[in-house]
């Protein structure tokens, strides 16, 4: 299938030394993610700090990335949010942007149940006449969106087209494998269970290390898919070391993230508090799994 591709990026905001957009620095970046394998963008998602931007901030980075891509690749915007009035708003303004998907995810801190999750998605959905991701990543929302409430989702409503699956449960992203109704895919939500995802069906994989091994990355896509499965291993592996260093313990993404696109020549800037950049230390990690993959 492949609708959007099938490594797509969660690209970084940058941001100035003022911690405003970064325009020049958006266009950079996109230049700098299309050369090196990406074959489209999800623009603020979790890694593009969505929580800290505004209403008008994530429109304009919207307006910014599809400007940047000149039809390279598919933009899809992050919309969603713990208010379903609120993410219906965005959603129709980012549509009229023209903006080619939607990436909802599930509802952060109120915790609704599984109805409540079918209700959310399904008004946003209904709002608008644009492919829409659904975003399952338990681990910062603290809620689980189920297999069954996933597929419900999908047969129901024609333009809920992929999942990006970040809950690291692989019998649940195979229940959604197994169940899936014509035209969904199921995405990868977490770098280092690509491969597993693959195998049991997923399109492909909604990256961060990609910023950085992009062309490993998508090597692997193109290794699996041709039938070289002991290759896709190997840059499965390779790709380890970066994994790591993108998420350390001590370390939120996208903080070493950026960090490492500093090292490679691609500042974005650092994060917004919260958050806070990656000390020594945790540059130290991003300094070495970038001599490891041999970026430096």
């Amino acid at each position: 299938m492949a609708r959007w591709g099938r490594v797509l990026t969660a690209m970084v905001t940058p941001f100035d030394a003022e911690g405003r957009i970064d325009e020049p620095a958006v266009a950079r970046l996109v230049d700098h993610l299309f050369e090196t394998g990406t074959e489209g963008l999800i623009v603020c998602g979790t890694t593009g700090e969505s929580p800290v931007l505004s209403s008008d901030e994530k429109l304009r980075m919207f307006d910014l990335a599809r400007c940047a891509a000149r039809g390279r690749g598919p933009i899809i915007a992050g919309v969603g949010s713990n208010d379903t009035a609120g993410s219906v708003a965005l959603a129709r303004k980012a549509a009229d942007l023209g903006v080619d998907g939607l990436l909802l995810v599930t509802p952060y801190y109120n915790k609704p149940s599984q109805e409540g999750l079918y209700q959310h998605f399904r008004a946003v959905a209904q709002a608008v006449d644009v492919p829409v991701m659904l975003y399952n990543v338990p681990g910062r929302t603290s809620v689980n969106m189920e297999a069954a409430t996933s597929l419900r989702l999908a047969r129901d409503l024609k333009n809920v087209v992929a999942v990006k699956e970040a809950s690291g449960n692989l019998l649940q992203a195979t229940d959604i494998a197994a169940g899936a109704p014509a035209g969904l895919e199921l995405f990868s939500g977490e770098d280092g269970l690509v491969l597993p995802m693959l195998a049991i069906g997923a399109t492909g994989v909604v990256s961060v290390t990609a910023h950085l091994v992009g062309r490993r990355m998508r090597a692997m896509h193109d290794a699996f898919f041709g039938g070289d499965l002991a290759g896709a291993a190997r840059l499965h592996a390779e790709m380890l070391p970066m994994v790591r260093a993108c998420f350390q313990p001590t370390a939120p993404s996208p903080a070493p993230l950026k960090a490492g696109l500093e090292m490679v020549g691609v500042p974005c800037g650092a994060p917004r508090l919260p958050l806070v950049a990656a000390n020594e230390r945790e540059r130290e990690v991003m300094r070495a799994a970038l001599g490891a993959c041999g970026l430096l």
